[in-house]
């Protein structure tokens, strides 16, 4: 496995009175993709700044392989930086551009022209060797930056919102490359986003950070499927959040009592069962549900055991069509102060079952597995 493993201990960081990363600490494995994720000033970029020694931390320590880095300047950390900006120097061309650190290390001639053709053919830039950065698309840019980091070949790339410049469809097309020439170069990715959806597309593990702290550390499938609190339940995607009390426990099923609505269902994760919450009778919550996970329908849905899932009457306040799927906003009876969004996934032309319109009463359903116990409060 290429590339160099990263560990964080109690990285502190104070601008004045700002407090910008409070006791931060993550272990990032040799040749992975991890993203840092969270909404601007959370303190995502100060942290790979320290990283990448831009930035002196007030207290912590930084390793790579097992050696402390913040001793070391800039150039002497096997560390490679893409900055949101690309910061291409605007009067060499592309190829000047990607040799420009081999010839400051005096590399020969024949092994610069090598190595500059391997990242260009890498980049998908052969042909666009002569042309200067006025000359190029966003995305060439982009490359043109990523071959110019590469072909140092560093331990450890470290990306600072590297697409946030693109329009839509072309950040995704490049995110597609990014996370391919990660495949194929096989080195650590540091990856900073505010943006959800890259995240959750291309890393092996995501730091969801808030207010200049780790909020929660998983895979994708960890950080969506079960949120550690609240912020991370609204900020990955989008929820359903209902506060209520726990009135009974019975292995692992919980029930809620949510005011006006009624009792809910809620299955309780393993690590649940061990001890690591306390769902005692009386507890105040918050359950989560994901709006794709609830199902809706003109008519009650028949057969379907009723103590392990949750069904209700509603009112459809608003529908809108995105194409691939339709967002209902509804309402239930004596809770019309929640709205509840539900996502329905268009799978064939002619979408399964009765058209739900705009004011039209209806019925929604989940079952306890899909919500999750996302917080438990002081008594």
């Amino acid at each position: 496995m290429k590339g160099s493993e990263v560990r964080i201990e109690g990285i502190d960081k104070h601008f004045g009175d700002f407090h910008a990363l409070k006791n931060v600490g993550v272990d990032i494995q040799k040749g992975e993709f991890f993203s840092l994720l969270g909404p601007s000033g959370c303190g995502k970029t100060t942290l790979l700044r320290i990283i990448a020694g831009f930035e002196t931390p007030s207290a912590g320590i930084v390793y790579v392989d097992g050696r402390n880095i913040l001793p070391l300047p800039p150039n002497r950390r096997q560390v490679n930086t893409i900055f949101q900006n690309y910061a291409l120097f605007p009067h060499l061309t592309v190829f000047e551009n990607v040799a420009f650190a081999l010839r400051l290390k005096k590399y020969g001639k024949q092994e610069i022209n090598s190595k500059v053709e391997e990242y260009l053919n890498l980049t998908k830039l052969t042909g666009q060797e002569y042309k200067k950065p006025a000359q190029l698309s966003g995305g060439q840019k982009q490359r043109v930056a990523i071959a110019r980091a590469l072909v140092n070949e560093p331990d450890v790339l470290l990306l600072d919102e590297p697409l946030s410049a693109l329009d839509a469809k072309l950040r995704q097309h490049m995110l597609i490359e990014l996370d391919m020439i990660h495949d194929k170069i096989g080195i650590t990715f540091i990856y900073v986003t505010h943006d959800q959806q890259e995240a959750l597309s291309v890393s092996d593990h995501i730091a969801v950070m808030n207010e200049g702290r780790i909020v929660q550390v998983g895979n994708p499938t960890e950080i969506y499927e079960s949120p550690a609190d609240i912020f991370v339940a609204n900020f990955i995607g989008e929820a359903n959040l209902f506060n209520g009390t726990v009135t009974a426990v019975e292995g692992e099923m919980v029930w809620v009592a949510v005011e006006p609505l009624g009792i809910l269902k809620v299955t309780m994760e393993p690590g649940d069962l061990e001890g690591t919450r306390d769902f005692k009778p009386g507890r105040r919550v918050s359950i989560t549900v994901r709006p794709e996970k609830i199902n809706i329908s003109l008519e009650k849905p028949a057969d379907l055991p009723a103590d392990a899932f949750n069904f209700f009457p509603c009112a459809v306040d608003e529908v809108i069509y995105n194409g691939f799927q339709s967002k209902f906003f509804v309402t239930i009876p004596d809770f019309a102060r929640f709205t509840l969004k539900v996502f329905k996934q268009h799978m064939s032309y002619y979408s399964t079952g009765s058209e739900i319109n705009w004011k039209d009463k209806a019925w929604i359903w989940w079952k306890a597995d899909d919500a999750y116990l996302v917080e438990v409060h002081d008594a």
